[in-house]
């Protein structure tokens, strides 16, 4: 089930950044139509039920806070697009992967091929993208708009946050936020192609305002190693060890 009041936040976007809700509805019903598999989502709640779960994004601060990651290859990671190509490049493979498939698609197709469940959204923007998904043998499609079939609708906007909703969505016990700085400088491993800085740092401000709104919701305990963000604690890398082993 969709988080209560998504529906109105999703109604503010379209409406701040001038979506078109028929091409998102359409983009929707293009994955679905693309993906002949339905997803187990038993098998993605195991990964994420009850445990600590880092969220890794792809913000200038990924790039100091690798070295501090590599000591957790044990806990669930649940990864933002362009971050995978960061990950590979440092020898772990994501659990999970949140894309809109902006990221470099050969990163991305090479993580899935090491089992990496992704989670394909489908938006009015990425349709002649859309499919990329079927390279991807473990693939949950989504949407921000009403779910249907096998499109699901955990919440979120951008893949940063909607890795945050995931892992909130699946009862996560700890979510920690790596790489998710959401400031004015865009980190290298963000986007694969030229972008609109106006915009993405539009997009960025949005996403830390949802992810402070589902604070407010969530019971999950909320961490963040960057730059604060309301309801959740700030961690110092060096922290992190004995932060998970409470």
């Amino acid at each position: 089930m969709t988080l209560d009041g998504w529906q109105q936040k999703y109604l503010e976007i379209l409406k701040e950044f001038n979506y078109d809700r028929s091409r998102e509805i359409r983009s929707a019903k293009i994955l679905s139509a693309l993906l002949k598999n339905k997803f187990q989502m038993n098998d993605l709640e195991r990964k994420i039920r009850n445990k600590t779960v880092f969220i890794i994004g792809a913000g200038p601060s990924l790039n100091y806070s690798l070295t501090h990651l590599k000591k957790f290859k044990s806990f669930t990671k649940i990864v933002a697009d362009g971050a995978t190509q960061a990950m590979l490049e440092n020898n772990m493979i994501p659990d999970i992967i949140v894309t809109d498939l902006d990221g470099n698609i050969e990163f991305l197709r090479k993580s899935a091929e090491s089992k990496s469940i992704m989670i394909v959204h489908s938006h009015g923007d990425n349709i002649k993208k859309l499919p990329y998904a079927t390279l991807f043998k473990y693939c949950i499609g989504t949407t921000e708009d009403k779910p249907f079939g096998k499109i699901k609708n955990f919440g979120g906007f951008t893949d940063g946050d909607r890795c945050v909703f995931l892992a909130n969505h699946f009862g996560a016990s700890k979510i920690i936020l790596i790489g998710m700085d959401f400031g004015t400088e865009i980190g290298k491993y963000s986007k694969d192609r030229v972008y609109n800085r106006f915009v993405k740092i539009k997009k960025m401000k949005k996403a830390k305002s949802l992810l402070e709104w589902l604070a407010s919701k969530s019971n999950t305990d909320l961490y963040t190693t960057s730059q604060s963000i309301t309801g959740f604690k700030n961690v110092k890398l060096t922290d992190l060890q004995r932060l998970v082993r409470r």
